[in-house]
């Protein structure tokens, strides 16, 4: 009887272990997963253990001070069992490592992404500013924790979570983030009602919303116990091996979920990383939905992260001929530039990067945009300067002001490829924008609205010669009757504002400008064309008369 309740007692410690090894570390019941191969040698070295000590015991029992534990290990059969399975599971782990790695499988790498060839000035259309993210994930805290300050019934339990995933919601370009519990205590004062609220920040104008939910979020990375989304997911799907990024999103209707990306193994045990499976979670009600990745909703945006997809590009670019060119004589070898922003085309948020060589050289030789939903990958010759010099050109424009430059964003600006990027003080805070020339990146061009750094550019652009300020996108035509015309006097000019038959708009014409002087010959009912530009306080400035 004793002996069994020994063993009894035995098997119930070894159970208690592994139940708490896995509660804490979460593996996937998967061989392709590490944490399982972990696991397996921790059971191993956990039961060696207890073995260890039942056998001591026994001996202690017997010949108290006086035993051999030195004789007991080696005599023990169990131990040497135990030591040659770790062996064999050490081993077997890693060969599957080195088999899997682009050392022996370089061709299966390179070809993980699909590249096509894009047409810059067709796929890559002049866009309106209402869908530019100016700000950057850093300007976005910033946004967020003072949103938050302001929030005084929440800011003594709650926190902004650190997610800032950035989406297409009801075509406008949002980053959006959780609150978090402030601490433990707070947690066990409010998980019942569970996480009251989510931020979200208009990329474009700056607006951020504290966005109150009928229903908490209870499902979160803030949760201590089984709500905690990783802990949910595992017990849901214990063989799935999911990405080290889940990412918070709202849909349409502003309802948040968690999209939780499957990683999937293409080369051998571990190599050759891309997604399989999309499992998607109600934040709110903890509902779990798997989908193949090719069937996930198009309201999602994110199911590979900017990480992944850069890391699949440099295998693209790098393995070309095989591992040892991409070490040694590096032919042909290409990869990302050391950063990233975010573009929104089509509905789709698309990871952009610069292409350069892999020798380090300050000019790229094109750029990829890469979806994040699809994988789906374009590859653009663009020729020029590289980022960081980009960055360095519109930086020493505002070297007085010692603002530092985000990392920019590449436009069509009137058919000219064009790194935009937005100038940050000390603080973080956005003070001006600048667009600089991706192939003549001293062309810069600095304004303290979008509107202004576009109008000084394709102004920059006409005085080179790029382009006529007839065809530039900043400015515009129409013709028709003048309905009412006003002189007015301002800052000791003399301007005439123009209202048409069947316009809207106000026209304000400057007659100090010689070239516009022939308007005080018009009247009312004369027919004229203008060559305008819509200003940021609404009045359209026409550039000239014909």
């Amino acid at each position: 009887m004793k002996k069994f309740l020994a063993k009894l007692i035995l098997l119930l410690i070894l159970a208690l272990g592994l139940f708490v090894y896995y509660y804490i570390t979460l593996p996937a019941i998967n061989i392709h997963a590490n944490g399982f191969w972990a696991a397996l040698m921790f059971i191993i070295v956990f039961a060696m253990v207890v073995i260890i000590a039942v056998k001591a015991k026994k001996e202690f029992n017997r010949y108290g001070k006086n035993m051999d534990l030195k004789a007991v290990i080696k005599e023990s059969k169990l131990l040497k069992a135990g030591i040659g399975l770790l062996l064999l599971v050490l081993l077997v782990y890693l060969g599957g490592t080195i088999l899997s790695s682009p050392i022996v499988n370089a061709a299966k790498y390179q070809q993980l992404l699909k590249v096509e060839d894009g047409d810059f000035a067709k796929d890559i259309k002049e866009i309106s500013y209402d869908t530019i993210p100016i700000l950057d994930k850093s300007s976005a805290e910033l946004l967020g924790n003072r949103k938050m300050g302001s929030m005084v019934d929440m800011v003594s339990q709650f926190e902004v979570g650190s997610d800032y995933t950035q989406i297409n919601y009801q075509d406008t370009p949002v980053r959006v983030t959780p609150l978090v519990y402030a601490n433990g205590i707070k947690w066990l004062t409010n998980q019942s009602d569970g996480i009251p609220a989510y931020i979200r920040i208009d990329m474009a104008t700056q607006n951020t919303e504290c966005v109150k939910l009928e229903e908490g979020i209870r499902y979160s990375k803030s949760e201590y116990f089984n709500r905690n989304i990783y802990r949910h997911l595992r017990f849901n799907f214990p063989t799935y091996i999911f990405d080290d990024q889940i990412f918070f999103e709202i849909d349409d209707e502003g309802i948040p979920y968690w999209v939780c990306p499957v990683k999937k193994f293409n080369i051998g045990l571990f190599g050759g990383q891309t997604v399989g499976h999309v499992v998607l979670c109600n934040a709110v009600t903890g509902e779990c939905t798997d989908y193949a990745v090719e069937d996930v909703p198009s309201w999602i945006d994110k199911v590979y992260s900017a990480e992944l997809l850069t890391t699949l590009y440099n295998y693209h670019g790098s393995l070309k001929h095989g591992f040892l060119n991409s070490v040694l004589g590096q032919k042909d070898c290409l990869q990302a530039t050391n950063g990233y922003n975010y573009i929104a085309l089509e509905d789709d948020v698309w990871v952009y990067t610069g292409v350069t060589s892999v020798s380090g050289d300050q000019s790229n030789v094109g750029f990829v945009l890469m979806n994040q939903r699809t994988m789906e990958t374009k590859y653009y010759k663009v020729e020029g300067a590289i980022e960081d010099s980009a960055m360095s050109s519109a930086e020493g424009q505002v070297q007085n002001l010692g603002y530092q430059a985000a990392f920019p964003l590449l436009l069509n600006i009137s058919g000219e490829p064009t790194y935009f990027m937005a100038l940050k003080d000390g603080a973080g805070l956005v003070k001006k924008y600048a667009m600089v020339n991706v192939q003549k990146y001293q062309w810069v061009a600095i304004g303290d609205t979008v509107q202004e750094c576009e109008k000084a550019y394709i102004e920059l652009l006409n005085t080179n010669g790029i382009t006529k300020s007839e065809d530039a996108s900043l400015y515009k035509e129409i013709r028709g009757k003048i309905a009412s015309i006003s002189p007015v006097v301002i800052e000791g000019n003399t301007h005439y504002y123009i209202c048409l038959e069947q316009s809207e708009e106000i026209f304000d014409v400057n007659v100090s400008d010689d070239a516009l002087v022939e308007i005080i010959k018009y009247a009312q009912g004369d027919t004229v064309k203008f060559v305008y530009s819509k200003e940021v306080s609404g009045l359209c400035e026409v550039k000239e008369l014909k």
